[in-house]
């Protein structure tokens, strides 16, 4: 489908259609209309369709950024309100339909989503898809002030593995004293597992270059615990974007919506879905039998087991065990993987 625009629209006939070199004045809707052989036929009026992603969620409004450029408020259409989706029927990052409908604009179509963000509510039995179509999922954690929490990390990462997301480290605040060392420690920890690791600083500078460079190429979620230093590091990358320090995953109420969830669009190209839940570590759902897939350390040795559907857990001659036991698996991450596995044998 040819890109919308300004430009573009107005070069176009009644109801978006593009008018042949040399044409007419065009004829008034319903009217009668040239066929092919020359004939007369009859000309049905169809709505102007425009495709775009959803930027933002909240109230019953859905901020849709339109291919063009253009970025314009939307309902949704009945017919969708109807249809059996994974969690939130449309969600930031769905890539979406749109149909002009007097004056405003509506939803009538969401497009396969390639990938989503799943978690689950405490009392819900239905799992909610917060986003849709990221790539990356940034695990942002202070080396110092708070501390971090490898078990907390660990179990955001899985987050990204189950749901088919590339899982990055950044560890920020490496200025404070003493940070260096806890920062190298988890590096030493994550980088042998697989996951890429940034050692930044939002007030010094260290290290944003290439973690910047990161963010501009990819559609992404920044995670973390409170006092990380999310938005300190996207108020550096993105001076502009002018947030307050702990705003990033705040709901904003406004005077007739509120907000839920948005993606923040990058001036070098990124996106940055900002979305409320992911501070609460406990909010995902990942079968027992699929967590092994998700520490990607683990894969080496699965197979190598004595037993076939072996849990990692004191079965005798487990390869995973053999492999924490010769250090080539971080005694935390097992001890995250076992918590997990626990967990949900006991559910």
């Amino acid at each position: 489908m040819p890109r919308w625009s300004p430009s573009r629209r107005e070069s176009r006939g009644p109801l978006g259609r593009a008018k042949p070199d040399g044409a007419s004045a065009p004829r008034p809707p319903g009217g009668p209309a040239p066929g092919p052989d020359g004939g007369r036929g009859f000309f049905v009026p169809v709505p102007h369709t425009l495709t775009g992603t959803v930027h933002g969620t909240g109230g019953g409004i859905y901020r849709v950024a339109l291919e063009g450029g253009a970025t314009v408020e939307a309902t949704l259409r009945g017919r969708l309100k109807l249809e059996d989706r994974t969690g939130d029927r449309v969600v930031i990052g769905d890539r979406v339909r749109l149909a002009e409908v007097g004056d405003g604009y509506a939803i009538e179509a969401v497009e396969p989503r390639e990938r989503e963000i799943v978690r689950r509510t405490p009392g819900r039995q239905k799992a909610k898809v917060v986003a849709a179509n990221l790539d990356t999922l940034v695990v942002v954690v202070a080396a110092r002030d708070p501390e971090p929490r490898p078990e907390s990390i660990d179990r955001l990462l899985v987050i990204a593995e189950a749901n088919g997301v590339v899982g990055v480290l950044a560890v920020n605040k490496v200025e404070l004293p003493g940070a260096r060392e806890a920062a190298e420690e988890l590096a030493g920890i994550y980088r042998p597992a697989g996951y890429p690791v940034h050692l930044v600083s939002a007030r010094s500078g260290e290290g944003l270059a290439s973690f910047s460079d990161l963010l501009c190429r990819v559609s992404s979620a920044l995670v973390g615990p409170s006092g990380s230093g999310k938005s300190s590091l996207l108020n550096v990358i993105e001076p502009g974007l002018a947030l307050r320090t702990g705003e990033l995953s705040r709901v904003r109420r406004g005077r007739h919506t509120t907000v839920s969830s948005r993606l923040i669009a990058l001036s070098c190209g990124g996106l940055v879905a900002d979305t409320p839940g992911f501070s609460d570590v406990g909010l995902w759902d990942v079968p027992g039998e699929r967590l092994e897939g998700c520490f990607p350390e683990f894969e080496p040795h699965l197979g190598s087991c004595r037993f076939r559907g072996c849990r990692h857990l004191k079965e005798p001659d487990c390869a995973v065990l053999s492999a924490v036991d010769e250090g080539t698996i971080a005694p935390s991450r097992y001890q995250s993987y076992r918590a997990l596995r626990e967990e949900s044998l006991a559910g």
